[in-house]
């Protein structure tokens, strides 16, 4: 007799597969980086909001049928925060 696969609950997600393991922390990023990747995005040649994840960097509309690059799990990639020259000055003045 087969055996049935087991529901997630709203609030795991796709992190449930996981179980109990790798503790709370990492399985919310993973599922908040899930949803982002997986919901629907922008095209940047129609507009239309149909551009789905080919593979890791690799992006295509449904609509228009264009290929295009991006960051892994979003379009756009992710934009690092780098600590302005400004900012240290401002700390070293302040010690």
């Amino acid at each position: 007799m087969a055996k049935k696969k087991e529901k997630r609950s709203r609030k795991v997600g796709s992190a449930g597969r996981f179980g109990p393991r790798y503790g709370e922390r990492i399985r919310k990023r993973v599922k908040a980086i899930e949803e982002e990747e997986k919901g629907n995005h922008f095209c940047p040649q129609c507009g239309a909001k149909s551009v789905h994840r080919v593979s890791a960097g690799v992006w295509k509309c449904e609509r228009c049928e264009v290929k295009f690059t991006g960051g892994a799990y979003t379009p756009k990639g992710h934009k690092i925060k780098i600590p302005s020259r400004e900012s240290a000055e401002e700390i070293e003045e302040i010690e």
